[in-house]
C-alpha cells in the first residue's frame, strides 16, 4: 500500500476537509483571505488531517465531525508553520516562497494568529469538552516545544534526549492531538492507544525530516538544503556526527552549530553521510515507527487500520 492507496481510503473525507478549510479561511479582511488561499494552494502532504480521518474510521466513527477536526488540525499546523518561518527567517517551503518572504513578517505572524483563533472558534462549535481539552493542552505543549528548540538553537551540547524532547513537543504532539481527537469522537477507550501511535509516528517523521536535510535536494524537499545547520539547529544527524567523527570534525560541526555558518556545509554533509550518523538516525526512526505500529494492537482489523500501519512504514522511506 503506497501513499496514494492510503489517501484513496478517505478520498471523499479529504475533499470535504479541503472545502471546510477554504470556507473557514474566508475573512472580511481581504489580505487574510488572500494569504489563506495562498496557503491552501501550497499543498503539502496533509499528514496530520490524514491521521485524523484514518483514525476516526479505524475507531468505527460513522459521523461527519471528523472532517471539522481534521480541518482544525491542519489550520493549527499551518499557523505553527507561519510562525516557524518567521522565527527561522525561512524563504522557501514546499517549493514556494514562504508567506513571510512574500508579504513580510507582520502579515505572517498576524495571519498565523488568525488561524489559531479561527480554529478555536471551530473547536467551540463541536461542543466537545474532550476535544477542547486535547487541543488546549496540545497547543500549549507545541508552543513549549518551539521555545525549547529556540533554547537549544546554537547549542552544540544539546543531547539526544533534549533533541527528542523538542521533536515530541513541536512535531509529534500535533500528530498525537490529531489521532486522540478522532478517537474521542466515538471510542474514548482507544484514546491512549491512538495518541501513542501518533506520537511515535510524529517522532519518526521528524527524525527522517532531519535526515533529509543531509541526503536530499532543495528541488525534492521544497526547502533549502542546509537550512537546519544555517539556523544552528542541533538535529540528531549532527549530534551523532559530533560523537562519531574525529575531534577535529566534531569541532567543525560544533562551530557551525554555534555560528549558524555554512562555510563548511559540504564537508559537514560528507561527514554526516560517511560517519554512520544517518544509519543511527534511521534506526531511531525505525524504532519509533515500530512502536507506532505496536500501539495499534487494540484496533479491530480494517482497511483503515492497515492504512495507519502503512503510513508508519512509509515515514521511513520518504524523500521529501
Amino acid at each position: 500500500m503506497d501513499f496514494k492507496d492510503i489517501l484513496h481510503l478517505v478520498r471523499d473525507d479529504f475533499s470535504a476537509v479541503d472545502a471546510c478549510i477554504t470556507a473557514n479561511l474566508q475573512s472580511r479582511v481581504p489580505l487574510v483571505s488572500e494569504v489563506g488561499e495562498y496557503i491552501v494552494q501550497s499543498g503539502g502532504k496533509r499528514l496530520r488531517p490524514l491521521v485524523t480521518l484514518l483514525t476516526a474510521r479505524a475507531c468505527g466513527y460513522a459521523g461527519e465531525q471528523h472532517v471539522n477536526v481534521a480541518a482544525i488540525i491542519e489550520m493549527l499546523h499551518t499557523a505553527t508553520l507561519l510562525h516557524d518561518d518567521v522565527v527561522d527567517e525561512s524563504s522557501l517551503r514546499r517549493g514556494r516562497a514562504t508567506v513571510n518572504a512574500r508579504w513580510g513578517n507582520p502579515t505572517a505572524v498576524l495571519v498565523g494568529d488568525y488561524l489559531v483563533s479561527r480554529a478555536f472558534q471551530m473547536i467551540a462549535g463541536l461542543n466537545s469538552q474532550d476535544i477542547l481539552d486535547i487541543m488546549a493542552d496540545g497547543t500549549c505543549v507545541i508552543a513549549e516545544g518551539e521555545v525549547l528548540q529556540l533554547i537549544n538553537q546554537h547549542d552544540p551540547d544539546t543531547t539526544e534526549a533534549r533533541y527528542l524532547e523538542v521533536i515530541h513537543g513541536k512535531t509529534a504532539k500535533m500528530f498525537e492531538a490529531a489521532a486522540e481527537c478522532a478517537a474521542a469522537l466515538s471510542t474514548p477507550a482507544l484514546r491512549p492507544a491512538m495518541a501513542a501511535y501518533a506520537r511515535h509516528l510524529g517522532a519518526a517523521f521528524q527524525i527522517i525530516d532531519d535526515v533529509l536535510d543531509y541526503t536530499s535536494s532543495a528541488e525534492v524537499m521544497g526547502k533549502n538544503v542546509g537550512d537546519d545547520l544555517a539556523e544552528g539547529k542541533p538535529t540528531l544527524p549532527l549530534i551523532q556526527a559530533m560523537l562519531l567523527g574525529t575531534p577535529a570534525e566534531a569541532d567543525m560541526v560544533r562551530e557551525a552549530i554555534r555560528t549558524g555558518g555554512l562555510d563548511h556545509l559540504q564537508e559537514i554533509i560528507t561527514l554526516v553521510q560517511r560517519c554512520g550518523a544517518l544509519e543511527y538516525s534511521h534506526e531511531r526512526a525505525r524504532q519509533e515507527s515500530e512502536a507506532a505500529i505496536a500501539a495499534l494492537a487494540p484496533l479491530p482489523a480494517s482497511s483503515y487500520r492497515e492504512g495507519l500501519e502503512h503510513l508508519a512504514r512509509l515515514a521511513l522511506v520518504r524523500n521529501h
